[in-house]
């Protein structure tokens, strides 16, 4: 998706949630952030990987808001995750914000759902077999002596 949008001539922005929020919590200064925030809010699109992992604090959720916040109804966000919204509690717990958060990412949004293996499991089994099939076959050169001493002959 995003290399369709680069082709197309958009900005865009790939990180994972955690580096963008794990980076944001330890900037210091509110100069600081602005310019953060500004960096994250730019690109046409924005996408964040892998939220959903981890939990995180509302210290976090405030600042994913913040961004999600200031990208609403301008710029398009993707955002991967292995939770549903009805999860997001867990993930920001005692978050105040993360209704709202919610409630601006599905607000025109096209919520895509993906069942089944992932790929890289599909991928990881996928290379296993053809590496068992590369494998030279094991031969037992007893199979044709019917397990006669050597010296029997």
């Amino acid at each position: 998706m995003g290399h369709q949008a680069i082709m197309q001539g958009h900005t865009v922005l790939f990180t994972t949630a955690a580096n963008m929020l794990n980076e944001l919590a330890a900037v210091d200064g509110d100069n600081a952030l602005r310019r953060r925030y500004k960096h994250y809010a730019k690109p046409a699109l924005l996408i964040l990987d892998e939220r959903g992992y981890l939990s995180y604090s509302n210290r976090h959720a405030d600042l994913l808001f913040e961004i999600i916040n200031q990208r609403y109804e301008q710029k398009s966000t993707v955002i991967t995750t292995n939770r549903p919204f009805a999860e997001w509690n867990e993930v920001f717990p005692n978050a105040a914000c993360v209704v709202s958060l919610i409630d601006r990412l599905v607000h025109h949004s096209e919520i895509i759902a993906i069942e089944g293996d992932s790929y890289r499991m599909k991928e990881a089994r996928e290379r296993a077999i053809r590496q068992k099939e590369s494998q030279p076959k094991k031969v037992d050169h007893n199979e044709n002596f019917e397990n006669k001493h050597p010296l029997d002959h």
